[in-house]
């Protein structure tokens, strides 16, 4: 059985950063691709950033330059990094992991960027 717990999540002001943390249980599992996707009110759920094993990442359009996603996999866990938080980051993120066919998710940690 695999769990993802995700932490770090809260309420920051415009411009503030926040460190965002998701742990992966399993026996051992190495996951082919870890990521980051959130979801705000009322919008789909979208792709922040992702990070494969061997390190190559992506990321929106919206948040490049500002996030970073790094990984341990000796851990199975990854992290994601926001500086210069906007009002628009604020939503639901949900830490994800994929092994072959098999897909995870966590349960979702609330960001809220407000003054």
């Amino acid at each position: 059985q695999v769990q993802l717990v995700e932490s770090g999540g809260g309420l920051v002001q415009p411009g503030g950063s926040l460190r965002l943390s998701c742990a992966a249980s399993g026996r051992g599992i190495v996951f082919n691709v870890m990521g980051w996707y959130r979801q705000a009110p009322g919008k789909q759920r979208q792709l922040v950033a992702g990070i494969t094993i061997g390190g190559n990442t992506n990321y929106a359009e919206s948040v490049k330059g500002r996030f970073s996603i790094s990984r341990d996999n000796a851990k199975s866990t990854v992290y994601l990094q926001m500086n210069s938080l906007k009002l628009e980051d604020t939503a639901v993120y949900y830490c994800n992991a994929k092994v072959y066919q098999l897909e995870y998710w966590g349960q979702g940690t609330q960001v809220t960027v407000s003054s």
